[in-house]
């Protein structure tokens, strides 16, 4: 059990080499608290990059609306790692406009079951995204 394997307590060695100025023991692939945070918070997609894409994709689509969409795709914590840029598109547009623009909210709190009121706002969304794909 010694300082080269990595133990039940290697986070506090790592803690402790840390603290010391070293650097942590080879093999050690245990994240501190801090390390793990920084993680979470990570963009995973530049939001110059979205943006383009949202204007190449969606041509009519608002100019508001493409930063506020690359903004929600860029910063709100969701976990991006393995999607292209088009699911996270694709996805963040439909539940904002869900959510903003049709009265779903309104459907779910009448006591209609999520995938009936899905099915009846979603015509007006493919309608409106259908329009900002047309340039």
């Amino acid at each position: 059990m010694g300082r080269a394997r990595c133990g039940l307590s290697a986070a506090l060695f790592r803690q402790r080499d840390l603290l010391r100025g070293q650097e942590p023991a080879p093999g050690c692939g245990l994240k501190t608290r801090a390390e793990r945070r920084r993680a979470r918070r990570k963009r995973w997609f530049v939001q110059a990059e979205v943006e383009e894409f949202i204007r190449r994709e969606y041509p009519a689509c608002p100019e508001f609306a493409v930063a506020y969409f690359a903004t929600r795709i860029c910063t709100v914590p969701k976990n991006w790692r393995s999607a292209p840029i088009a699911e996270a598109v694709e996805v963040t547009m439909q539940n904002e406009l869900r959510h903003q623009l049709t009265d779903y909210d309104q459907l779910m709190l009448t006591g209609v079951r999520r995938k009936e009121a899905r099915r009846r706002v979603q015509p007006r969304l493919d309608a409106m995204i259908q329009s900002w794909k047309k340039a």
